[in-house]
């Protein structure tokens, strides 16, 4: 490919509503451009990196048998019903009629659909199954963000297993587990595999793949003593045993006027953050719910969830506050409250006592408070996130927690998916058996943008040469000089024909201005051929990731290209 005849429409200056540098980079170097918020149309030097992510994802998952199917994008609205997801995916889902009235849905992901294919498997001799394919998604983000990162349209890598029994489904997902591996080495992306939350996506286990950077939405727990590694949303921690003692014999009011905060509490009262209970009022599927925590501990919306299997949850209002207890927050509490409205309680406030919070009284606090005698606690949950420094769940040590960006995720499905449509099979007796389901997700166009979070530089993208759009550029430094362009064009011939990914820059521009491009587009490999490296028989090999320059024969270029590049593959 000629540089003049490709649109490459590099930019000088960083994009104003850019900010994550895959997002300035991925502009600026001509690979991609928004059409709206969350909506990018990738331009030829991303078709060719996309293109490439694609291949390595499917040779991995070919190699351990999986079979690649295309299925569409647009589903109707009863299968997602008969999962229950039609309502619960929420406003995240596009949704829309057609002109008999028909609802229908822009898939978000396919666990529905494929399920409706596996209707046609009816032996556990067809079992296990592994499937998949690469198809857009679509899901209303509210917040679109960083470029590639987080979309409202995009290409997911999404494949699942079919297997008759548990001990099927653990297998088929360790193959996917290792294929994820293979695939983020190969990628260039130190993907860290941690526990994670199912979330609507339902199942026994999930496991997430998360590549550590600054720009990352996800908080990942990790311990470097033992390796253990959990989504903030998932991650446990080991709590010291608390040191309370035995209290009044009942709770004992106090006036706090102006307090509303935990801070205000702590500081004018002596009551220390972590002899508080937090008390927030939530409503779950429509019902007014107070959840408890530690006053220093912060509350996980996600673990809420999955404690109690709401669908939806959101804060109450304050008039809805006020019915329910007679106070609004900054004086609110447990004690005492009526018996219809639920008490879920965070493990760490379990058995202990002289513990401050609110009276349900504006301005009135109890001191004294011991949870097992004084309120009626109708669920213990593990609610919290986890905090850096803690102390690990499994060994003892200190706990990290650092950003990240969720490149990929498996799941255990189980039976949700198989029983809502009735995937069944005969058994080895003969007998009709439930199918059990895993899937499995890599999204596409945000691993292109986690290979740049993780590969560049100042100076532009420093592309891997497994997936860069091109593995080497040839820029000729004065193309209006006979010779030079010569040598260039039958060098750029011998690369193609040794099979070599070779861009010419064969543009009437100054070599400043060509060097800056090949750096900002991030091809691994520039051969620069010059006049006054002719005039020795040389050309220029420059390598991309260290900038380091070597003079090489004209007649050794070619083979020096195809060993660096084997090299680096």
């Amino acid at each position: 490919m000629r540089w003049s005849q490709m649109h490459i429409p590099t930019l000088r200056e960083n994009p104003a509503e850019a900010d994550a540098p895959s997002h300035q980079l991925l502009q600026r170097a001509g690979y991609i451009r928004q059409l709206m918020s969350g909506h990018y149309s990738l331009l030829p030097l991303a078709v060719r990196v996309r293109a490439k992510v694609v291949a390595v994802v499917r040779e991995e998952l070919d190699a351990i048998g999986a079979q690649e199917f295309s299925l569409p994008a647009m589903h109707p609205a009863e299968v997602w019903q008969r999962t229950g997801r039609w309502d619960s995916m929420g406003d995240e889902m596009f949704r829309l009629k057609d002109r008999k009235g028909s609802d229908l849905a822009l898939g978000m992901t396919h666990e529905e659909i494929f399920a409706t294919l596996a209707l046609e498997l009816n032996s556990y001799r067809q079992l296990p199954q592994m499937w998949y394919q690469f198809q857009t998604k679509f899901r209303d983000e509210p917040r679109p963000k960083a470029g590639l990162m987080r979309t409202r349209e995009f290409t997911m890598k999404d494949s699942y297993s079919f297997d008759l029994a548990p001990e099927g489904l653990d297998h088929s997902f360790e193959l996917h587990r290792g294929a994820y591996e293979r695939i983020f080495a190969r990628l260039g992306i130190p993907a860290l595999a941690v526990e994670a939350s199912s979330g609507s996506m339902g199942g026994s286990a999930s496991t997430e793949f998360m590549c550590p950077s600054e720009v990352g939405e996800d908080f990942v727990v990790h311990c470097p003593a033992c390796g253990y590694a959990a989504n903030v949303e998932k991650a446990a921690s080991a709590l010291a045993p608390s040191a309370d003692g035995a209290g009044p014999q009942a709770p004992e009011p106090f006036d706090t006027p102006d307090v509303r905060t935990i801070e205000d509490l702590a500081g004018r009262f002596d009551a220390p953050a972590d002899h508080q209970i937090k008390t927030l009022v939530h409503v779950l599927d429509g019902v007014l719910t107070l959840v408890l925590l530690r006053g220093d501990h912060v509350l996980s919306e996600q673990k809420l969830l999955d404690a109690t299997g709401a669908a939806e949850v959101r804060p109450a209002r304050p008039e809805e506050i006020r019915e329910a207890l007679g106070a609004l927050p900054g004086s609110l509490g447990a004690v005492g409250v009526a018996e219809e409205i639920p008490v879920l309680a965070d493990e760490a406030l379990r058995g202990r006592t002289d513990m401050f919070t609110g009276a349900n009284r504006d301005g009135v606090h109890l001191r004294g408070v011991d949870l097992a005698r004084d309120i009626r606690v109708t669920g213990w949950a593990d609610l919290r996130e986890v905090a850096a420094g803690e102390p690990c769940v499994r060994c003892g040590g200190p706990l990290q927690v650092q950003k990240a960006i969720e490149v990929g995720h498996i799941f255990k499905l189980g039976y949700k998916y198989s029983r809502a449509l009735g995937v069944r099979v005969l058994d080895t007796a003969g007998k009709p058996a439930d199918v059990i389901m895993g899937s499995y997700g890599i999204g596409i166009e945000r691993a292109m943008a986690s290979i740049v979070e993780c590969h560049h530089d100042e100076r532009g993208i420093v592309w891997p040469v497994a997936v860069a759009p091109f593995q080497a550029v040839i820029v000729v430094a004065q193309p209006a000089d006979e010779e030079v362009a010569a040598a260039g064009e039958h060098l750029y011939g011998q690369l193609l024909a040794d099979g070599v990914e070779v861009l010419l820059d064969d543009r009437n521009e100054r070599p400043g201005v060509k060097f800056k491009d090949s750096e900002l587009v991030g091809i691994p490999f520039r051969v620069t051929v010059g006049k006054r490296g002719l005039s020795g028989g040389t050309v220029e090999f420059t390598e991309r990731a260290t900038g380091e320059s070597v003079d090489v024969p004209l007649g050794e270029i070619s083979a020096h290209v195809r060993k660096a590049v084997a090299q680096a593959a």
